[in-house]
């Protein structure tokens, strides 16, 4: 958890910090994935439920069981999202020359990548459209911007051949949201799909 601000405001010299300390898998999800990917479902169900949308005069809300059964899904696939992705930068890191990988620095760089998105899923106790999704793009900017940084330094290789790497993996990030899509609609499909207050 002492890597939040670090990666934030010091991103360079944080992630040798991360490389050096060489965590494990599981290390990387009890230290720090498992509390930090429960920010944004926790204030999104608390948001989606409490607070609602207001589009016009009317205040859109879930129930707060849909909410519920969304926000759990939500978090789990965080989960899922982060073991897959770190496992995709495993599996690449021979072809782009990293001469030490492992599943743990491949979950590493997967999960204080995305601090900047779990940060800012904060926003979600008080949803104001307008201002999530400009929240939403500048996090996704600066997490792309801490890929990028962070791949060379943690794998240990040139900048260039980081930068195709990190490229890779951006390529790898749009084809699971893709894939996370494609569940949503089929979750939805079998029964959870969000209910709306009246």
């Amino acid at each position: 958890m002492n890597h939040i601000l670090g990666i934030l405001l010091n991103p360079t010299r944080e992630w040798g910090l991360i490389r050096d300390r060489n965590d494990s898998v599981l290390g990387h999800y009890l230290r720090f994935l498992l509390v930090m990917a429960i920010l944004p479902p926790l204030a999104w169900y608390y948001g989606a439920s409490e607070i609602g949308w207001t589009l016009g005069d009317r205040v859109i809300r879930l129930t707060p069981d849909s909410a519920m059964q969304i926000m759990i899904l939500f978090y789990l696939s965080i989960l899922v999202s982060v073991a897959c992705l770190g496992f995709m930068i495993h599996w690449m890191a021979e072809t782009y020359g990293a001469a030490e990988s492992s599943m743990s620095k491949g979950v590493g760089i997967a999960a204080y990548t995305l601090t900047p998105m779990f940060v800012c899923g904060i926003t979600g106790f008080y949803p104001v459209l307008w201002l999530d999704i400009l929240l939403a793009t500048a996090s996704g900017c600066y997490t792309v911007y801490l890929l990028y940084l962070g791949v060379p330094i943690v794998m240990e290789i040139p900048r260039e051949r980081g930068f195709l790497f990190a490229s890779a993996m951006v390529a790898v990030g749009l084809v699971m949201m893709a894939g996370l899509l494609s569940v949503t609609v089929i979750l939805w499909e079998m029964g959870a799909m969000p209910v709306f207050m009246e």
